[in-house]
Formats: structure tokens, C-alpha cells, sequence
């Protein structure tokens, strides 16, 4: 969910990019962004994905299970794709238009990405945190149902 609709509920084309550019990294990873968590971290896939590319290690967030099979300019350009969509300033985010020149032509990439939106996980360090209370009161399928009131 972009941070302009979590935060404020605005709803413009660029909330639909940030929900596409996680697409990229979860693809790559392996991974549901919703459920990674990086136990030394504490953040989500897009965090870490943001973390490994500023460290000039993004190849990391490759699947173990794609070892040998990907190739590494392509693994990086959607990594990249995927980081310019999740940018923080939705003004930041590329057009769709753009983003299907990228993935479609071999093109060079000369925007680098600015910090992405993420929040930082406290599920794991704080036990007594109301997510992780709302969590224990789950079925056993993680599904709750709500009552609406008047």
C-alpha cells in the first residue's frame, strides 16, 4: 500500500505503481513482502531490498532457488524498476508508461532511486505489541471477521 493512501487515503495513478514495484522484488526474492521479516532488520522486503542496494548487494536478494539461472543484468534492472516504483514521494515514481519502456526495452536506467517507502517491523521485538495481540487472536488461518456498527 502506497504511504499517500496508508497515510492520508489519496488515491492517485502513482499509488497504483508503488503497489506494482513491489511486484518486481517479490518476484526476484521469492518473497511476500507482508511476510518477510529480516530478524537483524526488523524490516520488510522492500527495506531490504533498499538496504542491499545501497550497500552495492542486490544480487542478495535473489531466490536461492534461481542460483545459476538468472542473469544478473536482468536480476538488477528489475530490482532497480522495483525500487524506482516504491519511491517515498509519489512525484519520485516513474509513469506506467515508463516503467513498460524499461521492462520492455533494453534502455539505460539513469534515475537512481530515492529512499523507498517502509516502515520499520516491531512484530518481532515487542511481544506484547497490539499486532502481535491481534495476531494471537486470530483463527487459525490468520482470518478475523469484523462487525460494523452504526
Amino acid at each position: 500500500m502506497s504511504p499517500e493512501y496508508a497515510l492520508s487515503w489519496i488515491v492517485s495513478v502513482k499509488t497504483n505503481i508503488f503497489s506494482f514495484g513491489v511486484l518486481p522484488l517479490e518476484i526476484v526474492s521469492g518473497k511476500k513482502n507482508v511476510n518477510f521479516v529480516k530478524s537483524e532488520h526488523s524490516i520488510n522486503l522492500i527495506g531490504h531490498a533498499w538496504k542491499l542496494w545501497n550497500e552495492e548487494k542486490a544480487l542478495e536478494l535473489a531466490d536461492p532457488s534461481l542460483s545459476g539461472i538468472w542473469n544478473a543484468d536482468e536480476l538488477l534492472r528489475c530490482i532497480h524498476i522495483g525500487l524506482l516504483c516504491v519511491q517515498d514521494q509519489a512525484k519520485d515514481r516513474p509513469d506506467m508508461l515508463d516503467v513498460v519502456s524499461y521492462l520492455s526495452n533494453e534502455t539505460i536506467l539513469s534515475a537512481e532511486p530515492k529512499q523507498p517507502a517502509f516502515f520499520i517491523n516491531a512484530r518481532e521485538n515487542n511481544a506484547t505489541s497490539p499486532v502481535n495481540n491481534i495476531r494471537e487472536n486470530c483463527s487459525t488461518h490468520n482470518v478475523t471477521i469484523s462487525g460494523f456498527n452504526g
